[in-house]
């Protein structure tokens, strides 16, 4: 079996479709192409490219086949059993900062190797019984704490986010559909000091500030880029379509093809 024949395969639960990463996981590309962006950078994986996503971010990435084939394999490195790791093992943290949501690792056939055998544990499903998934988590982990010995600083963090400038943070994440408990959690503040301290600095609830930012983005790109409201509208964090023409109509009193419209007659 080769590398690149790895069909899709997961340790650990199911990947949540929220763009907050809950757990730190290991992602390995067989087949096709990832984009990810974290509010900051964005990532591009391709074929044969692994890297460890780090939790408490937020992130959203997808997928590009190739030839309409998309393989992956996820294993999630979860608090508890990084905590069990930690206990049986002796760990050295490198002080090492970084504050990027998808770290790359370098190819190696020590990852190779350790791909390869997981093929004879997992069934059609993609599942690995749970007999063998904390060893093979175990072997995966020592392999990149090998490789990457500065990853030891990121996952055996237990800490929660501390107390962030909030208005630097919404102002660079308000396109991430997350609920406001995610966003008070990552901003360091209970939700009431969360929408306290909002309402605050932009003089508005957050909820409807979401709404009026990512409209006023939605009118640059369409004004400005010429883009189609059906290529943006899910990248801004609406989740409906419809819901979005309904918003972009009640903010501006205009609809997206009449503003559309307008620029192409305008001659812009």
């Amino acid at each position: 079996m080769k590398i690149s024949e790895i069909k899709s395969c997961f340790i650990g639960p199911a990947l949540s479709a929220e763009q907050f990463i809950a757990e730190h996981f290991f992602l390995f590309l067989a087949k096709g192409t990832m984009n990810g962006y974290d509010g900051n950078k964005h990532y591009v994986l391709k074929a044969g490219e692994s890297c460890l996503v780090r939790k408490n971010r937020l992130a959203r990435y997808n997928k590009v086949r190739d030839n309409n084939e998309f393989e992956k394999v996820i294993i999630f490195l979860d608090e508890a059993f990084l905590k069990a790791f930690q206990k049986k093992h002796s760990i050295v943290f490198k002080n090492f900062a970084s504050k990027d949501a998808f770290i790359r690792l370098k190819k190696d056939d020590l990852i190779n190797s350790f791909l390869l055998s997981l093929e004879p544990y997992y069934n059609n499903s993609g599942n690995i019984s749970p007999m063998f998934s904390d060893v093979k988590r175990e072997e995966l982990l020592l392999i990149l704490l090998q490789l990457h010995p500065e990853l030891s600083d990121i996952l055996f963090d237990f800490g929660v986010p501390g107390r962030l400038d909030l208005e630097k943070f919404m102002q660079q994440n308000y396109k991430f559909n997350v609920g406001m408990e995610r966003f008070a959690f990552l901003t360091g503040r209970s939700l009431s000091a969360f929408k306290r301290d909002f309402k605050t600095i932009f003089n508005e609830t957050p909820s409807r500030w979401l709404v009026k930012r990512r409209l006023q983005e939605a009118r640059f790109l369409i004004e400005e880029k010429k883009q189609k409201a059906a290529d943006i509208y899910l990248d801004l964090g609406f989740e409906d379509i419809t819901h979005f023409y309904f918003a972009f109509k009640k903010e501006f009193r205009t609809t997206t093809s009449e503003m559309n419209e307008g620029k192409e007659k305008s001659g812009y």
